[in-house]
């Protein structure tokens, strides 16, 4: 066992928080004890946010991916213990509503921890005022209990998983600030400390607020934002008993006035996210904690002063949220403000944590972000990641290369980071969109959209329209199935027109947001052979759906393949990890170039699609000379077009490229020669519906890297006898085993519009408890039903099983069917 800096290491982990410790504690279980972990204050109360964070853990969320970090998180932290005191105190959370629209989201919520395995249950006003006797119980609705959750001791917890790290060869360096870094090869080679310098196979950057300077000295960017947030400590709380332990009441959330409580002995911490956005930039940040003053908070509650992550507490914006806290807990009227401070926290651009290797040096990773409530299962997931292994835990939303450039630019981390402070206790819809900044990306169509009064949402920065008011003359007399509030809330009507037109003429859709690479040069074909399942090496002009797995046989991505000539093709991708993920696995023959900012797409489908476009083209378009899944580079009027003859619709169509400078007139083309045949713009909304009719899979919302092909009714993609490929022979082994699981259709038979992540229960056995959980839900305007995907178990997954789906608490029964449910023999595609 050293302590020591040493000349070399493996792993080289900055940063001694929870996040850090629990990598280097997760490594040396597996057996990876050349570990080295360096913090520039004292070990371990290191004055980062581990120091100072109140602890609450409130497990569930909206996110699997968040709620199932957090169940393994607790799952740690109980099993913990340093010097026979605790770090956890398993106390139970509860969460109030003292609106009806937040009773309303807790019914939500519990089908959300429902679906994630979290334990949780609605109570009444009179069971929460049981739990927690200061509670006026005439001010809420109710609450949601989960009796998982609890109170963190996270510097404990550090301490006792670096303990054992320690025990087993892993080196703790406290006092020790990161200078900068030896590169080459585009790696780093050494890391400079204010202790000496150390040669390094793999650098994990857990610095908390501090990282993104740490991310620079490498020329990593790491996107996040510093915030302020406050917390607070009361004098003694009347009729608040105390015992031998720190806590026994359920820590408390008032989200309603963005606020959070728990029990200190006689006293309560009182946090709040009401106050006003308080942004600290790197500039403000002191290099370490002070010395001697790194402490864990006293018994009390304090203990802050000093820590570098901490600011002075602001008085003024903690009025208002004191005021609330009084009228949720009178008793609270009769204390004071002891304490308090502005602890320094991460957000992100969404949310969600930043994990994983940097786009810019390949063995310069990053845990950013990571709340104490996650801590513990983002190290255990950080560690199989680097150990090589696909994490246990799938990390698709968290993963740092997620984000574009411009996602790395200070003003949109700013902004972005300030909103999603905002947001942390708001009741926020899936389709919510950001606020600012907006508009950031548009295609070329954009004042075409605008003109037809385009109703817009964003996503990963694009203007998308999701319906056009100019289309409302198309709704009377159709009839159109209304979805409820929820489900409505970024809804109209015309959404089931576009869709019904879509099938009944023709439609045009911007499809300009999808990300694509052009993979050219003589090793092209080679690399996305090796990186992908399905059969690539088919004559230029061949198109084809594929996957790429994770080195387990899970579902990395699925693309589609467009081949253009000898060494060039047209890759569509889910994003820029898929882009990365390409570039990865590319030696100097191939060049992979994201060409999405320079190009744009109509997807011109329906009925009438080869009418409108033979019309613009002397090119012929007819089934037999332009067949399904294939692609020419024509001309559609003057603009240079790549056509692709595919359709995520269902019906005859293409999918039309040109660089952006033609985009406008393209459009324009389309519209003139469409009108006679009723050509209207659709949108997202439609889109979204018609697709689901179809039965096509949307990746990282139907399946992920934890779901196999087979799984998620996507085999057809996978051929095995094609050569080897990553993740194949992992596949081929989990293939000797039946399958457990399946992706399944829904039918929703009562009509009821669901919003996805809602648990699913058998009819004929009640007992059983939840089976799985749903994933892209809608309706099909053209079969007049909702829809929903699920994942249940193989023996609840033939056609005609009945099921339950629970939505906001109430039960609506539904039937597995055949998938897809519309043109199961894809005619209307292939004419």
């Amino acid at each position: 066992m050293g302590t020591g800096l040493g000349s070399s290491t493996g792993v080289l982990i900055i940063g001694a928080g929870i996040v850090g410790c629990s990598t280097a504690y997760h490594l040396a279980r597996m057996g990876i004890t050349d570990v080295l972990v360096v913090e520039q204050g004292p070990l371990f109360a290191t004055g980062g946010s581990s120091s100072h964070a109140p602890g609450l853990v409130f497990q569930t969320t909206a996110s699997q991916t968040s709620t199932q970090l957090a169940r393994y998180t607790v799952e740690r932290y109980a099993s913990e213990t340093l010097d026979g005191q605790p770090c956890f105190y398993q106390v139970g959370g509860i969460e109030v509503a003292t609106t009806s629209a937040r009773w309303d989201d807790l019914k939500r919520k519990l089908g959300l921890a429902t679906c994630w395995g979290v334990e949780a249950e609605l109570l009444g006003p009179r069971q929460v005022h049981d739990r927690i006797p200061q509670i006026d119980p005439a001010r809420i609705h109710g609450g949601l209990h989960a009796p998982g959750d609890g109170i963190a001791k996270p510097v404990r917890a550090a301490e006792s998983m670096a303990r054992d790290a320690r025990s087993r060869g892993v080196r703790f360096v406290g006092n020790t600030e990161v200078t900068g870094f030896d590169m080459a090869g585009g790696e780093v080679r050494a890391v400079h400390t204010s202790q000496g310098t150390v040669s390094v196979d793999t650098v994990l950057c857990c610095a908390g607020v501090w990282g993104p300077q740490v991310g620079a000295l490498a020329g990593v960017s790491i996107p996040v934002q510093p915030v302020a947030h406050q917390y607070a400590v009361t004098s003694p709380v009347p009729g608040l008993t105390t015992g031998d332990s720190e806590a026994h009441q359920p820590i408390l959330r008032h989200q309603d006035s963005s606020m959070y409580f728990r029990q200190i002995h006689d006293r309560y911490g009182v946090g709040s996210y009401q106050h006003r956005a308080i942004p600290v930039s790197q500039q403000e940040l002191a290099p370490t904690a002070a010395p001697g003053n790194g402490a864990e908070p006293s018994s009390q509650g304090g203990g802050w002063k000093g820590m570098a992550s901490v600011h002075p507490f602001t008085a003024e914006d903690f009025a208002k949220p004191w005021s609330d806290a009084c009228a949720l807990l009178p008793g609270l009227a009769e204390t004071e403000i002891t304490e308090g401070m502005n602890g320094l926290m991460l957000f992100t651009a969404d949310g969600a944590p930043v994990l994983g290797p940097s786009r810019e040096v390949g063995n310069f990773w990053v845990a950013e972000a990571v709340w104490i409530t996650q801590g513990a299962g983002v190290g255990l997931a950080m560690a199989e990641w680097l150990n090589g292994d696909v994490p246990s835990i799938d990390l698709r939303g968290a993963d740092l290369r997620r984000f574009e450039d411009f996602a790395h630019s200070p003003s949109y981390v700013g902004a972005r980071g300030k909103q999603s402070f905002r947001e942390v206790y708001d009741i926020v819809h899936p389709q919510q969109p950001p606020e600012h900044p907006r508009p950031l990306r548009t295609s070329p169509f954009y004042s075409r959209q605008r003109e037809l009064d385009a109703y817009f949402l964003e996503a990963n920065g694009w203007e998308r329209p999701h319906w056009f008011e100019s289309n409302t003359s198309l709704v009377p007399g159709r009839d159109i199935a209304e979805p409820g509030q929820w489900a409505g809330r970024y809804w109209s009507p015309v959404v089931a027109a576009e869709h019904q037109v879509t099938r009944e003429r023709v439609a045009m859709y911007d499809m300009s947001s999808l990300t694509r690479c052009e993979v050219s040069g003589p090793g092209a074909l080679d690399l996305l052979q090796r990186v992908t399942t399905n059969q690539l090496d088919r004559k230029p002009g061949y198109v084809t759906y594929t996957l790429m797995l994770d080195h387990d046989g899970g579902v990395r991505a699925d693309i589609t393949v467009a081949r253009l000539s000898e060494d060039t093709f047209q890759v569509g991708c889910n994003g820029q990890r898929d882009v990365a993920w390409l570039r990865k696995h590319a030696d100097a023959t191939t060049q992979v170039r994201d060409i999405t900012g320079g190009t744009c797409c109509i997807g011109l489908w329906g009925p009438c699609a080869r009418d409108v476009l033979q019309s613009l083209t002397s090119e012929d378009v007819s089934h037999e000379s332009f067949r399904f899944f294939r692609a020419k580079q024509l001309y559609v009027g003057e603009v240079p077009v790549t056509a692709l003859r595919l359709s995520y619709v269902g019906e005859l169509g293409w999918e039309l490229y040109t660089s952006a400078e033609f985009g406008l007139r393209l459009w324009d083309l389309l519209a003139s020669a469409g009108a006679e045949y009723g050509i209207i713009a659709a949108g997202r909304g439609a889109f979204n519906n018609l697709r689901l009719e179809k039965g096509y899979r949307a990746w990282g919302s139907d399946m992920w890297s934890l779901h196999t092909p087979d799984e998620a009714g996507l085999d057809f993609a996978v051929k095995p006898d094609k050569g080897d490929f990553i993740g194949r022979r992992a596949l081929l082994r989990r293939r000797e085993q039946p399958l457990q699981r399946r992706l399944c259709c829904l039918i929703v038979d009562d009509g009821t519009v669901l919003m996805g992540s809602e648990p699913v229960f058998a009819t004929a056995e009640p007992d059983r408890g939840t089976v799985g959980f749903t994933t892209s839900t809608g309706y099909g305007h053209s079969i007049g039903a909702s829809l929903a995907y699920a994942w249940l178990p193989a023996d609840l997954a033939d056609e005609g099983t009945d099921v339950q789906v629970s939505y906001f608490d109430q039960r609506h029964p539904a039937t597995v069917a055949a998938d897809p449910v519309f043109d199961p023999e894809m005619k209307r595609m292939r004419c």
